[in-house]
């Protein structure tokens, strides 16, 4: 079977360190999906401690909140994303993929030519 090369990026973005990546960004997608931390946590096979402090260390760089969350009660608690963490998870995604379409159109130009010949 003939190899076929491409480009694969990964989009982070830094403010004094690194704050909002693909890490950040799935973890962010399962909450949506599932209405809690825990639960996207455990979906990623990741503790739910790290799953915190993964959330405070982006929120402390990006300066606002990602998550509302509720406590438990009656119904249990939960947790959301705030208004502006939806709406960076989505144009975050945009990004990546116009970059990844840029980088795909350049590569086939350049060195796709040579390696995939």
């Amino acid at each position: 079977m003939e190899q076929k090369f491409r480009p694969v990026l990964t989009v982070r973005i830094f403010g004094q360190s690194k704050c909002f990546g693909p890490g950040v960004a799935e973890l962010l997608r399962r909450v949506q999906e599932k209405h809690s931390l825990r639960s996207a946590a455990i979906s990623m096979q990741m503790a739910y401690s790290k799953a915190w402090t993964v959330i405070k260390n982006a929120e402390k760089e990006l300066g606002f909140e990602l998550l509302v969350t509720t406590t438990g009660g009656k119904h249990g608690g939960g947790a959301s994303l705030s208004a502006k963490a939806e709406a960076i998870l989505a144009a975050y995604e945009e990004y990546r993929k116009n970059l990844q379409r840029y980088a795909n159109e350049e590569f086939e130009k350049t060195l796709g030519a040579l390696l995939n010949e």
